[in-house]
């Protein structure tokens, strides 16, 4: 299977200081993939390097064979859940809506065949009945539920989510996965922050473990086992440790 997205050696740093170091690592169209570690492993930071979000300091990333800048209609980011705007006046179809910006070119307005994606983007999310309603008034489960909407309104190839099932529960973490993998099974490629670690074997084909670097990537029976997660939350404790005595030696 052709891989849709390629990091080779990929280094990111925040003011100076490395947050991730020479990951590689490649994934295939259509596969279910999940990134997982410790806090302040650099999860969220791959997502937004692979997005073009934020700069990387050396190696490369090439998304459909290209650069993002090249392929960006092609890709649908959903951040975390704290990054939005809640309260910002937008209704549900008028957020599913703007997957077709990129597809409409400047000053153009909305067609009938916009629309009627819109419309059938929010019937197989099952949130059809709810388009005038509020963005900020639904609940957890069904605003990631309008993301999703709006990621298959802009026909993207690839999925990026950063940690859609935080702060919902078992119920709506099944509902929200179904709906990926019903997505997954269309050819799209869906990558997953995810920060609990229960349940990823079953919701992920594949899986990444990262803590600044990578610690192992592929199916989840061959990353997700003792060794590999001792590896990654054991170097988490080492570098709080001599964090802490370094503020005692300062």
């Amino acid at each position: 299977m052709e891989a849709v997205v390629e990091l080779e050696e990929v280094t990111v740093s925040y003011n100076e200081e490395p947050v991730l170091k020479e990951v590689s690592f490649s994934i295939s169209q259509g596969e279910k993939v999940g990134i997982i570690g410790p806090n302040g492993a650099g999860k969220s930071t791959l997502i937004k390097a692979i997005m073009g979000l934020l700069a990387v300091d050396q190696g490369n990333i090439k998304v459909l064979g290209g650069s993002i800048d090249e392929n960006r209609k092609k890709v649908a980011y959903i951040p975390q859940k704290e990054k939005i705007d809640w309260d910002f006046p937008i209704s549900v179809e008028e957020v599913v809506m703007m997957g077709r910006y990129a597809h409409l070119g400047l000053f153009k307005r909305p067609q009938k065949e916009d629309r009627q994606l819109v419309n059938k983007s929010l019937e197989e999310v099952g949130m059809a009945e709810y388009k005038e309603r509020q963005l900020g008034k639904l609940s957890g489960g069904q605003k990631q539920r309008v993301f999703l909407a709006r990621a298959l309104a802009q026909g993207a190839e690839i999925l990026l989510l950063d940690e859609p099932f935080a702060g919902v529960d078992q119920t709506t973490q099944e509902a929200i996965y179904a709906l990926l993998a019903e997505i997954s099974e269309q050819g799209k490629t869906v990558i997953v922050v995810n920060h609990d670690l229960k349940r990823v074997e079953e919701y992920f084909e594949n899986l990444v473990l990262i803590n600044q670097r990578l610690i192992a990537y592929g199916t989840a029976e061959t990353v997700f086992t003792h060794q590999h997660l001792q590896e990654a939350f054991t170097t988490t404790q080492k570098t709080k440790s001599a964090q802490k005595e370094l503020v005692v030696i300062g």
